[in-house]
Parts: C-alpha cells; sequence; structure tokens
C-alpha cells in the first residue's frame, strides 16, 4: 500500500511540475540559513550599535499598514510578498550591504503594530532564508524579545 501512494505522488508530482516552485531547493537553502543564521542574532544594543555604522540597512518587512503605524527608526520597508528579484535591486542592489532585520516576534506590549505569529512562522525566519535565498549573506537579526515600553530602539511613524 505505501508503496502504490509514493507512486501516485510521484506522477502527480510530475503532472504538476513547474520549474519555477523549486521545494526540495527552498529546504536545503532553509537548512543552510539556519546554520549560518547561528551567529547572526544580535542583543538589541549590538542591533542599535549597528543601526548607526555607515552603509547598513534595517529592513522591515512587515506589511506596509503595520509598517505606517509604527516601525524603527530609519528602517526600509520592503514587505514579505514583495521580496523579489528586482525589488530587492532597488532596496538593496549590493548584496555585501549589512542588513538588520526585525519582525513581530521581536516586540512585546505592542500587538497593534507587532502582532504576534506562533513562533515557527515569525517572519524573522521567513525574511532571513528569503535574503540568503538570493545571496545576501551580511545579515544580522534582531534575537532578543524586547518589551517596546523599556525598548532602547528609537521608533516612528511615517
Amino acid at each position: 500500500m505505501k508503496h502504490l501512494i509514493a507512486v501516485a505522488c510521484c506522477a502527480a508530482c510530475v503532472a504538476h511540475a513547474n520549474p519555477a516552485i523549486d521545494m526540495k531547493g527552498h529546504l536545503e537553502v532553509s537548512r543552510e540559513a539556519a546554520a549560518h543564521r547561528q551567529s547572526r542574532r544580535v542583543t538589541e544594543e549590538e542591533f542599535i550599535r549597528m543601526s548607526r555604522e555607515p552603509g547598513t540597512v534595517i529592513l522591515d518587512a512587515r506589511s506596509r499598514d503595520k509598517f505606517d503605524e509604527l516601525h524603527v527608526k530609519g528602517a526600509i520597508n520592503l514587505p514579505f510578498p514583495d521580496i523579489a528579484i528586482e525589488s530587492l535591486k532597488a532596496a538593496i542592489p549590493d548584496r555585501n550591504t549589512r542588513i538588520l532585520i526585525y519582525c513581530n516576534n521581536n516586540f512585546a506590549n505592542a500587538e497593534g503594530p507587532f502582532p504576534a505569529k506562533i513562533a515557527r512562522a515569525s517572519l524573522n525566519l521567513s525574511t532571513y532564508i528569503a535574503l540568503f535565498s538570493y545571496g545576501y549573506r551580511n545579515v544580522y537579526e534582531l534575537g532578543a524579545l524586547v518589551d517596546i515600553d523599556k525598548s532602547k530602539l528609537q521608533f516612528s511613524r511615517p
């Protein structure tokens, strides 16, 4: 029975093949990105220090609505669904640029602009993997869960 299910699944995969969608490649690059990410998670203090250095980009991949509600001062907004070859080239043309990322799950007590996601669906994970997939390796992630009322980060509204 297992053999018949496997054959049926493989036949369905071939019938629905799409060279523009690569699950195997996604899983492979996700593993590579996860290993790379281990040394790239930074404290709030490190994030602030790095953000002040010339040539550093703070990238907010949340929706434009949430970004407009509140974001880390100086961040640029490129919503995750809009991350693509051309949009990345336009926003961050040099793949060696240092990029700092943060997401909803970095901030407590700010459910409006930073609604919590389940941990395994955190936007930081998807954003890091996407940037890694596009060849960006100088990416750092705010690692901490920061109480927005006690944060040392500066926030802004457009």
